[in-house]
């Protein structure tokens, strides 16, 4: 029998540390430290599995992001969200379908500006209001009984009692004890894995560490969301001995690729409206320095266009306001040192974070030096009245994106993401692009201010989450599971990090303690057959079958010479489906533009008989596609490498192009591959035309 899960023994080690007292505090069967949309739902989950839990919230509001600004739900693909984190995009649907739900306006107007909008037919939604979420849990939490805590933080300093590796109980800087047979960290920032000792990483990887290739500094990739070209980093322009205007890195950029330890940036998701009743107009904050918008106004006078926010709608004239542009929302470089920061140190630059934030939204609405057209639009909105009102409209949360990361025995990276390594214990599904926000802000070799680090490769299926990542080793604590700062790379975590996934894996984190506590075991030995069954049972997804595509292309019987399709090729890497019509038989494949050599397609087939054939590569063209995709044939003996522009269209029956003409044994062999490229590459069949005479 596993001695933590004897009553009997937790005794004596509440008597070994505290010293005897009549009555023995009480021990919950499940400690949840953080309250955040993970924590709440893995808080429900031991609910309903029987078992005592505690859920604690360092805050006052419960529910992290989901209550917090982020009413905007990043998902990927919807399909894979099931559990209760799907039933709380239900409940959010159940409201909106009542009339008392719409204040500001009426439902028939409301379009949602989201990236994962509401089907017809749909039970769930996915955009919301702030204070909408907050009931929601507020109600859910008291319809099921759930205790939670608010205001307690831990003392991070001695507030993990371990017995050996075994978490005894965490105090809190208040001085109150939670003593647990199980413990879960459902924070952003990791605060409880840390203080039990146990192993993480902040910052990012080199890309040689896991094998990765979009990992560590990312100067290339860093396309979208930059400056315009010329913008003049210096205090007085031109005038590099005035110094460097604020918030730009001195030590950047780094090699490409190389590991550091800077963070990906954060910003407050902010609630807005353009509705008069309800708006509050952006005010200057005291605190207010100019010299921190200099950038803003020089990235417009050297010709940026574009409206520096995504203003995703929500209902009631509301919405969910993110980081767009080389100079907006997000406060690039200023949060390297809060992931290990104390409580003291955090508050200094969430404070930091909100006048920055609140500056600028004053600037864009009222500067002479932003375009009329932006200052129009901007001077439209303002923060709510009916949100976050302690606030005057603007929130205490701050959109931590990526703080401490575990580091176990098994890793999540961008190779797991792109199913080139699998997982064999899924918990739960990621979909999201791989994405990281810029993380600094330097001069370039031109003498011009870049920002650095945003990444976003997507175009790959939905994938398996490994139930191993959010176990900590064994030797470093047995009943601690770590649901949202999991073991996982920079690049992985860009994926993993959207909310409906943190519940997703908040309940399976719950469903795993509680099955150890039942067959008094560590974590680590939780049968996964067991885990499995009870997650399935309970409405999780845990694989993925892409449907059938509904498009048609040519079929390959009606064709000339001998055709190999995609389907029939041997695939590896990370290959994406496409469906843009003029293809071979069912779609295409493509690499989402990684350029990693990940990719690889091999087309094979027996000839009729040896001889010269002409080989020609399908595909479907576009202008985003690369110019360079290497096309290997292998023939009688021989290996060449070509290149094929698949921006220009096929000139051979509309669907292929020549790459030569060779010599054939009794076999053909081509091989498509995405190393070094300059976009999409594509594949979809390759075909042998006997040449006359053979």
């Amino acid at each position: 029998m596993m001695r933590f899960a004897s009553f009997a023994w937790a005794a004596v080690c509440i008597w070994g540390t505290y010293g005897w007292s009549a009555e023995p505090p009480q021990v919950h069967d499940v400690v949840v430290y953080g309250g955040t949309s993970a924590g709440i739902v893995t808080g429900l989950q031991a609910k309903a599995m029987g078992k005592s839990v505690v859920v604690i919230e360092p805050s006052q509001r419960p529910g992290g992001l989901t209550t917090g600004g982020l009413g905007q739900t990043d998902i990927g693909n919807k399909q894979v969200i099931g559990g209760l984190s799907r039933s709380f995009y239900e409940k959010v649907a159940q409201h909106y379908s009542q009339p008392s739900a719409w204040t500001w306006q009426q439902r028939s107007s409301y379009r949602g500006g989201g990236q994962s909008p509401t089907e017809q037919g749909e039970a769930a939604m996915w955009t919301f209001e702030p204070s909408v979420a907050l009931t929601i849990y507020q109600d859910w939490m008291a319809d099921q009984e759930l205790e939670i805590e608010t205001g307690q933080r831990l003392d991070r300093r001695a507030g993990v009692v371990k017995d050996g590796q075994h978490i005894v109980s965490i105090q809190m800087e208040s001085g109150r004890h939670f003593h647990g047979k199980m413990f879960i960290d459902a924070t952003y920032e990791g605060d409880l894995m840390a203080a039990a000792g146990v192993s993480y990483t902040v910052g990012r990887e080199a890309n040689s560490m896991y094998g990765e290739t979009l990992n560590g500094v990312q100067t290339q990739r860093s396309v979208y969301h930059n400056f315009v070209d010329g913008v003049d980093p210096y205090r007085v322009a031109g005038d590099p001995t005035s110094g460097l205007l604020p918030f730009i890195d001195p030590h950047g950029p780094g090699n490409e690729g190389e590991a550091d330890r800077r963070v990906q940036a954060y910003c407050y998701r902010m609630c807005l409206t353009d509705h008069p009743p309800n708006r509050i107009p952006f005010h200057k904050p005291s605190g207010y320095d100019p010299s921190w918008f200099e950038l803003l106004l020089r990235n417009f006078e050297a010709g940026e266009s574009g409206m520096p926010w995504i203003n995703s709608g929500m209902p009631n004239h509301k919405t969910d306001t993110n980081n767009r542009t080389g100079f907006s929302t997000d406060f690039i470089g200023q949060n390297y040192d809060y992931p290990d920061a104390s409580y003291d140190e955090r508050d200094r630059i969430a404070a930091a974070h909100l006048l920055y934030q609140q500056g600028l939204m004053w600037t864009l609405a009222n500067h002479p030096r932003v375009p009329e057209k932006i200052r129009n639009q901007v001077a439209r909105w303002g923060m709510c009245k009916d949100e976050f009102v302690e606030g005057n409209g603007w929130q205490k949360q701050l959109y931590v994106r990526e703080a401490r990361r575990m580091v176990s025995d098994f890793v999540m990276t961008q190779l797991h993401c792109q199913q080139v390594e699998q997982v064999d214990d899924s918990i739960g599904m990621g979909a999201y692009t791989m994405d990281s926000h810029n993380t600094q802000r330097y001069v370039d070799a031109d003498g011009q201010v870049k920002n650095e680090g945003d990444v976003e490769v997507g175009g790959f299926p939905p994938y398996p989450i490994s139930y191993r990542s959010i176990v900590p080793p064994a030797d470093q604590a047995d009943n601690l599971l770590v649901p949202v700062c999991l073991s996982s790379s920079h690049m992985a975590f860009g994926s993993i990090r959207m909310e409906p996934v943190f519940m997703v894996l908040g309940q399976s984190s719950a469903t795993a303690a509680c099955l150890a506590i039942d067959r008094e075991v560590s974590v680590q030995n939780v049968e996964y057959s067991d885990l499995k069954k009870r997650l399935l049972a309970d409405g999780q997804i845990l694989d993925y079958q892409r449907p059938v595509s509904q498009v048609r292309g040519r079929s390959v019987d009606s064709f000339k010479g001998i055709v190999v399709d995609d389907t029939d090729a041997t695939l590896s890497g990370p290959w994406a489906h496409g469906t843009l019509g003029g293809c071979v038989h069912l779609g295409y494949r493509h690499d989402s533009a990684t350029a990693d050599g990940l990719a690889k397609a091999v087309f094979e087939t027996p000839l009729p008989h040896p001889g010269q054939y002409d080989v020609q590569v399908a595909y479907v063209a576009n202008s985003n596609r690369a110019t360079n995709v290497p096309v290997i044939v292998s023939h009688q003996g021989s290996v060449t490498e070509t290149t094929v522009n698949q921006r220009i269209k096929p000139d051979i029956d509309v669907v292929f192009a020549s790459v030569g003409t060779y010599q054939f044994d009794a076999s053909g062999k081509v091989t498509i591959v995405n190393k070094d490229t300059d976009g999409h590459v594509i594949v979809d069949a390759v075909r042998w035309i006997p040449v006359r005479g053979n």
